[in-house]
């Protein structure tokens, strides 16, 4: 909660609820990742611009292995031993309290192995983008990006 009100948005609830040094590693990596392709030339940064489009993030993480946790819980329920029904009930039960709170058990497993959110993907997009000159405002430069004018 902020202000004594619940936070509606979801854009931001994934990092809030990471620790800070897990989230600064996130960045820095990211960062890294830019300057690498950068200093690498063209051809690397676009390679980096398509391993970023094929990048899956926390939530289609989360939501495609809850999910196949789910049938796995429920083939086990129905085949093996009926209290394996409680694996699908917890898991439904971490995706409502995700849902809910933007915080779930998972998570922190997922952000220590470094699974970033859309966001922390479109960041890293955008910059590489910017350094590559595809932006015409001027207030994006290489140098206020980090990098040498030229």
């Amino acid at each position: 909660m902020k202000g004594g009100r619940h936070d509606s948005s979801t854009v931001g609830r994934v990092p809030v609820n990471t620790a800070s040094h897990v989230n600064e590693a996130i960045r820095r990596k990211s960062w890294e990742d830019v300057r690498r392709a950068i200093a690498a030339g063209p051809e690397a940064v676009d390679r980096r611009l398509e391993q970023l489009d094929r990048e899956w993030d926390f939530e289609r993480a989360l939501e495609t292995h809850a999910a196949a946790a789910v049938l796995v819980g429920l083939g086990l329920g129905a085949f093996v031993d009926r209290r394996f029904l409680v694996l699908p009930a917890t898991i439904a039960g971490f995706l409502l309290l995700h849902a809910v709170q933007g915080w779930c058990p998972p998570l922190p497993i997922y952000r220590r192995l470094g699974v970033r959110t859309q966001r922390e993907i479109d960041d890293e997009r955008d910059d590489l983008r910017a350094l590559r000159g595809d932006f015409r405002d001027p207030q994006i430069t290489r140098r206020n990006l980090g990098f040498d004018a030229g």
